[in-house]
């Protein structure tokens, strides 16, 4: 469910991410080279088999960004009160820093909405219609948090703003779960988590079908994984 001017990821940022996705291929490229010939090995793509390490909480003063692929959002609608529609956006980038104190950062994370899968063709062309999303007219959605609640080392929700259909509300975002590793491909501090939160799509103005047994609640669920790229 989710817009606007795209997030603009910063030139170093964005180089940063494609320096740590190339390590990560040469990395299980070199692992699976070396891999006994009685093995089967498995393609370079392929995340080898290393367990990853602690990494304590979100780093102090730090940039964190946010790996698209392992960074989706989720929504639940329920359906004539019987079953549950459920779709799948990707995103396109997005970036968390961290304060000094450790304790609060920022979020900026911006969503493909014309990614939209919600495993039927037909019904992902009708949502991407202007009786939902138009994603003619608003191709992306937008997360911007000013402030991170961080309780030890772990994310306990995220304040911010959700702007789709040109239209922004306040959403907070509940962790589920979350947790820094140290990622065995590219040897950085990643931290992420799962979120969730339950909104109405008529504040964004997608109203379609809520008189006929489409829900207005919805249900957000959000994955997320960044990587520290300092």
């Amino acid at each position: 469910m989710f817009p606007y001017p795209v997030f603009s990821f910063t030139l170093h940022a964005a180089n940063a991410m494609k320096k740590l996705l190339l390590a990560a291929a040469l990395s299980a490229a070199a692992f699976t080279g070396s891999a006994s010939a009685q093995q089967q090995q498995l393609p370079s793509e392929f995340a080898p088999a290393v367990a990853a390490k602690p990494a304590g909480g979100p780093a102090r003063n730090a940039n964190y960004v946010i790996d698209p692929t392992h960074t989706f959002v989720m929504y639940e609608m329920g359906h004539y009160g019987t079953t549950t529609n459920r779709g799948r956006f990707s995103t396109k980038d997005g970036s968390v820093q961290i304060d000094g104190t450790g304790a609060s950062g920022k979020v900026d994370i911006t969503m493909d909405i014309s990614s939209i899968n919600t495993g039927v063709d037909l019904l992902n062309r009708h949502v991407q219609s202007k009786d939902f999303f138009n994603v003619a007219e608003f191709p992306t959605g937008r997360f911007v948090a000013d402030r991170i609640d961080i309780s030890g080392d772990k994310v306990v929700d995220v304040p911010g703003k959700l702007t789709l259909m040109g239209q922004t509300r306040p959403v907070t975002l509940k962790a589920v779960r979350f947790n820094c590793y140290l990622s065995p491909l590219i040897n950085r501090q990643v931290c992420g988590g799962d979120f969730e939160t339950t909104v109405e799509r008529s504040d964004w103005g997608i109203t379609w079908g809520l008189n006929f047994g489409f829900e207005n609640k919805v249900r957000l669920l959000v994955q997320v994984e960044a990587v520290n790229v300092q």
